[in-house]
């Protein structure tokens, strides 16, 4: 599955347990813009490396595995948990990203005095 957004929040890797390690990446989702949707996704493992380069503000393509489970508490009740695992991420756009490119302005040749002194 995949979806574009908005990065809105990155976290830093967790250490879970000696062999876990996840990451998680916030996306603003923006269906129908007067009610945006934040989406939570993890990266787990060697994926986490995936969200080294992406910056809060950056336009994003996220894919993902939809992943379920069930969770029994003490009681004995059964709850069912969602999560987001994200695989492959494509910078579509940076949050610092001009409508055009940044360089230094020219040089304005035209005002210069014609009676220049160089020596050739």
């Amino acid at each position: 599955m995949e979806v574009k957004g908005k990065v809105h929040e990155v976290s830093a890797t967790q250490q879970v347990t000696e062999s876990l390690k996840k990451r998680e990446l916030i996306l603003e989702y923006i269906e129908n813009p007067q009610y945006p949707e934040y989406l939570k996704f993890e990266a787990i493992q060697d994926r986490c490396n995936l969200l080294d380069n992406v910056k809060v503000g950056d336009d994003i393509e996220v894919f993902f595995n939809l992943k379920g489970r069930p969770w029994t508490d003490k009681t004995g009740k059964k709850s069912y948990f969602n999560s987001l695992q994200l695989w492959k991420v494509n910078v579509l756009g940076g949050a610092g990203s001009a409508s055009s490119p940044e360089y230094a302005a020219p040089a304005d040749i035209s005002s210069a005095p014609d009676d220049d002194d160089l020596p050739f």
